[in-house]
């Protein structure tokens, strides 16, 4: 719900200022609407009903693959696309992965979100009613900005909606902030007081190629966001995740695993190899054996490695493919 609207409404009918902690605690709590909070007054509740919308954001699609996963297109107030996804995981986690902005200016070639006309940043709001729909279906404990946009462009919303999200059961440690290597973004987020987790969409091992499928390389190369995601390192001693997805015969040779090694130290890094979901770019996932390869080859060089289980082939809701598409 608009959180400001609902502050408003609640001073100008004269409540107390416990009202809006009440509120937002059923919300969190995965309240279906007003009608559920039987501490609140019935005719504040009709109230609010009435002038503040539960959700700033509108189903407008919602599509479950046959893993479980559940992918769900939302409108914003003024018509933008926003879309998120809740994983559903066999150890029991259910994580959630949610857009900062609606389409994305930055044009990664491999990102489906990248070919769409950007909109504008989200608001705190907007983020957390994407958590706030999942909660609403079951309880979640992961979350990370993984969905449209970049996050260090959105930074102050962002970060406002992590400190609500411990209400709705998703504390800081697991969540995870992805960032294409916005450094003043990195720099920022080093100097939170928030746990919260940090990851690195690098995807090539030289400027080069990194620059050719993500023209933000340009602008914050290769060696200068490892240098902040370092600084990061040192500030909160939790390692970063290096992701990189798998593009064939792009990104995936053994010589560039072996680079990619040389660039990262097992104490600060992560590597999160991903498979990729073609999403009509103009690039073909690896296969297993190319993928199995360049894992064991980042393995002999020291570094720590995990390959990503692939959630939602079936409904695009992968990596790369959150574009707002509904066929």
């Amino acid at each position: 719900m608009d959180l400001a609207l609902l502050q408003r409404t609640l001073t100008d009918a004269g409540q107390p200022s416990f009202r809006a902690g009440q509120v937002w605690s059923w919300a969190a709590r995965g309240a279906a609407g007003y009608a559920d909070m039987t501490n609140v007054p019935a005719a504040l509740r009709d109230e609010l009903d009435e002038r503040v919308p539960f959700s700033t954001l509108a189903v407008s699609h919602q599509a479950q693959s046959s893993d479980g996963t559940v992918k769900a297109l939302f409108h914003t107030h003024d018509g933008r696309p926003v879309e998120a996804v809740l994983m559903r995981y066999r150890d029991g986690r259910r994580s959630l992965c949610v857009s900062s902005q609606s389409g994305c200016p930055l044009t990664c070639t491999f990102c489906a979100t990248g070919s769409m006309a950007y909109g504008r940043n989200l608001t705190t709001s907007e983020i957390l009613d994407q958590a706030l729909h999942f909660r609403r279906i079951e309880d979640v404990d992961h979350l990370v900005f993984m969905g449209m946009g970049e996050p260090m462009m959105n930074l102050d919303n962002v970060l406002a909606a992590c400190r609500r999200l411990p209400d709705i059961g998703i504390t800081n440690r697991r969540t995870t902030i992805s960032t294409v290597g916005w450094v003043p973004g990195i720099d920022r987020l080093a100097q939170t007081g928030m746990p919260l987790r940090l990851a690195f969409s690098l995807h090539a091992a030289d400027d080069a190629l990194r620059s050719q499928i993500m023209p933000v390389n340009d602008r914050y190369p290769l060696l200068d966001v490892l240098a902040a995601c370092r600084r990061w390192h040192h500030a909160k001693r939790q390692p970063v995740y290096i992701e990189y997805v798998m593009l064939a015969g792009v990104n995936d040779r053994h010589e560039q695993a072996v680079a990619l090694a040389g660039l990262l130290d097992r104490k600060s890094f992560k590597v999160n190899l991903i498979p990729y979901n073609p999403s009509g770019s103009p690039y073909d996932g690896s296969g297993p054996d190319a993928i199995e390869a360049f894992r064991a080859a980042l393995e002999q060089h020291g570094m720590r490695v995990t390959v990503r289980l692939t959630r939602g082939r079936d409904i695009a809701a992968a990596c790369g493919q959150l574009a707002a598409a509904t066929g």
